[in-house]
C-alpha cells in the first residue's frame, strides 16, 4: 500500500512509520505526479494545483482514500473525484486556534482602530482623534469587547475556540447554527432567530462553510437589520456576503464597518469597491494556511483505514 504525501508543509514522517505503508513525497503544483506513483492507495493534499488534482483523479486508479488538509474540500471535490469510490476526509480541526486567533484580530483591530492608526502614521500625522479621554463603552459604537453583543454565526469548532477569548475580555456571545442548544456554555439559536438577533449586534463574526445555501446569506436585508455601529467580521468564506450590499450600507453609513479575510474573488481584484469602501479592513485569506497538528489527524485515519474502521471528518 502507497501513501503520497505533499511537500508543501513540512511533515514529521516519521510519525507515519511503522503501518506498513509506503510512503512517498510529493509535489502538489507539479502538473503530473510521476508514472511509478499511480498505484498510490492514499493521497494527502495541500494547496495542490487544479492540474494536480485532476491529474491525480485521471491518473490513480487505485486510490482509496484523499485526506485533504484543508478545513473544507472544496478543491478535491471540484477535480472531480467519484466520493462512492474515493473516501475523502478534511482537515476539520486543523485550523481551529489560527483562525480562531485572527478573527480575535480583526475585532480588537475594529473596536481599537488601529488600521486608521496605521493610515494616519504613513502620513506622517497625529491621530489624536483616536487618543485622550474617550467615552468608556458608547452605545453608539464598537469600541471595545467589554460588554459587546458578538454573535458568531457558524458555531463550529472554530467558534467553539474562538468564544473563551471573547468571555474572557468580557463580550456576550451568542451563536447560530443549523440547530439550537447549548454549546461550550453558550447559547446557540437556529438561523430562523438572525432577524432578532441582528439587530442587537455589536460585532457579527461569520464563520460560515462555502456551500450554496450560504451563497449571499448576508444580503441588504440583514444588513439592514444590524445597528450602525456594527462591524462584520469574515473568516470563513467569501460567498457568503453579498459583497455589493455590504459596499452600499457601508457607503451610507448603515454598519460601522467590516473586516474581511475572504471574498467572493479571491485575490481581491484591483475594480473592487470593497478597497475604497470606508472603515474596511482586508486581510488577504491569511486567518488558516498552517494545519496544527496534522499529523495526529493523519495517523489517527490512518490507523483506522488500515483498520476498515470509518475515518474522521468524512465528508
Amino acid at each position: 500500500m502507497k501513501l503520497l504525501y505533499p511537500t508543501s508543509l513540512i511533515l514529521d514522517v516519521a510519525r507515519l512509520e511503522g503501518f506498513s505503508v509506503e510512503l512517498q513525497p510529493y509535489d502538489v503544483k507539479a502538473p503530473e505526479i510521476p508514472a511509478e506513483h499511480h498505484d498510490a492507495d492514499i493521497l494527502i493534499t495541500w494547496t495542490n494545483s487544479p492540474d494536480n488534482l485532476k491529474y491525480a483523479r485521471a491518473n490513480l486508479p487505485n486510490l482509496r482514500w484523499i485526506q485533504s488538509l484543508a478545513a473544507g474540500p472544496n478543491d478535491v471535490l471540484s477535480a472531480g473525484f467519484d466520493t462512492s469510490r474515493v473516501v475523502v476526509t478534511t482537515g476539520s480541526g486543523l485550523h481551529d486556534r489560527t483562525v480562531a486567533e485572527h478573527a480575535l484580530g480583526l475585532l480588537l483591530n475594529a473596536a481599537r482602530r488601529f488600521y486608521e492608526m496605521r493610515d494616519f502614521q504613513l502620513q506622517g500625522k497625529w491621530p489624536g482623534h483616536l487618543g485622550g479621554p474617550q467615552p468608556d463603552r458608547p452605545k453608539d459604537r464598537f469600541t471595545t469587547l467589554r460588554d459587546a453583543r458578538v454573535l458568531v454565526w457558524g458555531f463550529g469548532n472554530i467558534a467553539k475556540c474562538l468564544a473563551p477569548s471573547l468571555t474572557l475580555l468580557g463580550a456576550e456571545v451568542r451563536g447560530v447554527a443549523r440547530s439550537p442548544g447549548v454549546r461550550d456554555g453558550i447559547q446557540v439559536y437556529a438561523e430562523d432567530s438572525l432577524p432578532k438577533l441582528l439587530p442587537h449586534t455589536d460585532a457579527l463574526v461569520m464563520i460560515l462553510p462555502g456551500s450554496e445555501s450560504t451563497k449571499n446569506v448576508l444580503n441588504a436585508e440583514r444588513l439592514r437589520l444590524l445597528p450602525k455601529h456594527a462591524w462584520v467580521v469574515n473568516v470563513g468564506r467569501g460567498t457568503s456576503i453579498d459583497e455589493d450590499a455590504l459596499v452600499d450600507a457601508l457607503e451610507a453609513g448603515e454598519i460601522g464597518g467590516a473586516a474581511l479575510d475572504v471574498f467572493q474573488t479571491e485575490p481581491l481584484p484591483e475594480g473592487s469597491r470593497l478597497w475604497k469602501a470606508p472603515n474596511v479592513i482586508v486581510s488577504p485569506h491569511a486567518a488558516g494556511g498552517r494545519p496544527q497538528d496534522a499529523e495526529d489527524l493523519i495517523q489517527y485515519n490512518l490507523r483506522r483505514f488500515l483498520a476498515n474502521q470509518p475515518l474522521k471528518n468524512i465528508i
